[in-house]
């Protein structure tokens, strides 16, 4: 990796670009001089370090929660920001305090599990019931009507290993709704298999939801080994029984907040692009890929564009509360801003880990697409791909932005072949983070939010469609 660096910075003192019609040469200058310094530095690891280790996971609503708004509006103030301030959130407050579970038969064995966020408790001795084994989701919707009374359902759905994650959206479906369509057929209690690629006896947690008016039963995921063990033992016509054990508590309305931190722009300040993360993490690890990383290298890249100007629009690093639990700090933030979300330029959120970033992609009107080229032009020299689609999704916090307003969004594109391995573990820790992988992250936003920041042209959202 030392080499890929080194290469890297060979690079980027070659690459400046010629004069065009929306960059000078000054400014491209200051870019790879930007670029250079986020490749050098230790910003983003130090910042994540910090984080992980004095606060350490950050279920929303616990001290520790608590405990990471402190720490990083402390942190935006010593690294300068010009203005850093709070924005309040609320959300349901959810605890896991224990979690067990073993089969019972044909042959008693641990079964590693996790409670999913928001799932209620079994009884204290748990739950002991046969296991009815579906492969998707839409097989348990079409289970027949009272099928399942008395019984515990389970979905053996596998996801995909895949550079861009694209096996999540799918498995996240039976994670988010599982436990109300096992309800409605008389399931006691609901399984799945970790919506994960490893093959590590980790359970992988989430968020899930109820519906009212459907009974709520207990919602948990159990280790991709323990998953085939029962697919083994179902395909051997064994019976299978298993006892779930998950005690937690909802706590009502639960407030945090959203940190955000700005280096205002020099002509136009009210203007800026935004770029972030989610301060939350779930509790089993220290979130340090989900979403730390995210949190450090955007703090980090936005202190090294001041280090060498400040753009003619501002840079405002929003860390938004209680993701994990449904995207609660982002709606705040969307809602509390909806008179002026006309003032964002550009959205990027680094939201999938710290492997590299391979890919730049926009969505924005057509005649911003000049701008998006002149940007992506820079990003090469980190060896990231112009993807040239059109067609970026932008991180989850920005869904709410989407829905709100059209607005110009970007994808930083990180590799996620072994994301999900870790993601919503207790293995999510900082040893899985490689130092140089997360400054070239820090670079390559640094790179863009300094660029769509400071171009002569601002970047306009795609037009509405009805």
């Amino acid at each position: 990796m030392k080499k890929i660096i080194t290469a890297l910075l060979m690079t980027s003192s070659l690459s400046v670009s010629a004069n065009n019609a929306e960059f000078t040469t000054m400014q491209l200058q200051q870019v790879d001089e930007v670029r250079t310094a986020a490749l050098k530095s230790h910003l983003s690891y130090e910042l994540l370090e910090s984080l992980t280790t004095e606060v350490g996971p950050r279920l929303p609503g616990t001290e520790n929660d608590k405990k990471a708004v402190a720490w990083a509006k402390a942190k935006f103030n010593e690294l300068g920001f010009d203005k850093v301030w709070l924005e309040e959130a609320t959300f349901p407050k959810w605890r896991r305090y224990s979690e067990s579970g073993k089969i019972l038969t044909p042959s008693e064995q641990p079964l590693h599990l996790t409670a999913l966020g928001n799932s209620v408790s079994t009884p204290d001795d748990g739950i002991s019931a046969p296991v009815v084994l579906f492969e998707t989701l839409d097989e348990l919707i079409a289970a027949p009507a009272n099928s399942l009374e008395g019984k515990i359902a389970y979905i053996n759905y596998r996801m995909n290993r895949d550079i861009d994650g694209n096996g999540y959206g799918p498995a996240v479906k039976a994670r988010a709704t599982g436990a109300i369509e096992a309800a409605k057929k008389g399931a006691v209690a609901y399984m799945m298999r970790s919506v994960s690629t490893a093959h590590h006896r980790f359970a992988h947690t989430g968020g899930s939801y109820y519906k009212e008016g459907v009974k709520k039963i207990p919602n948990v995921t159990i280790a991709n080994p323990d998953a085939d063990q029962i697919a083994r033992l179902v395909a051997l016509n064994k019976k299978v029984t298993v006892n779930i054990n998950v005690q937690t508590q909802s706590l009502g309305e639960g407030t945090s907040y959203n940190v955000i931190g700005q280096f205002n722009g020099t002509d136009n300040p009210e203007q800026y692009v935004l770029i972030g993360g989610h301060l939350d993490s779930w509790d089993l690890g220290t979130g340090a890929l989900d979403d730390g990383a995210g949190v450090a290298l955007t703090m980090a890249a936005a202190k090294h564009i001041s280090d060498v100007k400040r753009p003619k629009r501002s840079i405002r690093v929003v860390l938004f509360a209680a993701e994990e639990l449904g995207l609660w700090g982002a709606k705040a933030y969307f809602a509390q801003h909806k008179s002026d979300l006309h003032n964002i330029v550009a959205a990027a959120e680094s939201d999938f880990g710290a492997d590299v970033v391979y890919g730049f992609e926009s969505s924005v009107n057509a005649a911003s697409l000049p701008v998006v080229r002149a940007i992506a032009k820079e990003l090469a020299p980190l060896n990231i791909e112009y993807i040239g689609k059109n067609q970026a999704n932008g991180g989850p916090d920005l869904i709410p932005l989407k829905k709100a307003v059209s607005a110009p969004i970007f994808e930083l594109a990180q590799d996620g072949t072994d994301y999900f391995d870790y993601h919503h573990t207790a293995d999510d820790t900082l040893d899985k983070v490689t130092p140089a992988k997360l400054r070239q992250n820090t670079a390559a936003y640094a790179v863009f939010a300094l660029m769509a920041a400071d171009a002569k042209t601002t970047i306009q959202p795609k037009a509405q469609t009805n």
